[in-house]
């Protein structure tokens, strides 16, 4: 029998930007042209577009990769727990947080399941959350031998964060086998 893991999207249409009453010129151009790390910025995504909250996954293997390195909090769960109650568990496991619960009291959005490359059948949830932006996440540890074959033991985090991504910039992050997580989102809401 196929392991079997449940999660949940979050997702949220991009707010519009605040825009300050009277900025020059200068001003303007500077806060779009650089970042405080000297980098270049990206342009923000179109107000109204589809953004989703993902995880990056914690431990040395992930920690200097972004793409591939991303994920819905998700996690496994017993032939006998109900799907549902087992994303939420698992959300609440590797962010610390509570789910954002749908409006109105609707119920949660089934997007269906996923088979992964492994034979892992992922069962998936969505859920919008326009107001939803916590300031941070905890998430459980898990040991971890590292290096591989070391011998030396290491607690590290499931995910070490999590943010608003959109969507084109969460295809590159997200591992590939939960991008039709994202395909059965995008006819939903488009």
């Amino acid at each position: 029998m196929a392991e079997r893991s449940a999660g949940l999207v979050v997702w949220r249409r991009t707010p519009s930007p605040r825009v300050a009453p009277a900025q020059s010129d200068v001003a303007v151009q500077e806060a779009s042209s650089s970042s405080p790390s000297g980098g270049t910025r990206e342009d923000p995504p179109a107000s109204g577009s589809l953004e989703v909250w993902i995880a990056h996954m914690g431990g040395p293997f992930w920690a200097r990769k972004e793409s591939r390195a991303w994920s819905i909090p998700k996690g496994l769960y017993s032939p006998d727990e109900d799907p549902l109650a087992a994303a939420l568990r698992e959300f609440g496991e590797e962010t610390g947080l509570v789910a954002p619960r749908p409006a109105g009291g609707e119920p949660y959005e089934e997007l269906g399941e996923f088979r992964q490359r492994s034979g892992k059948i992922v069962t998936a949830f969505a859920v919008e959350a326009p107001d939803f932006d916590p300031p941070s996440i905890t998430s459980n540890t898990f040991p971890l031998e590292w290096p591989p074959r070391s011998g030396r033991t290491l607690e590290v985090p499931e995910v070490d964060r999590a943010e608003w991504t959109p969507l084109p910039l969460a295809r590159e992050r997200l591992v590939a086998g939960q991008l039709p997580l994202l395909d059965a989102l995008l006819p939903r809401h488009p």
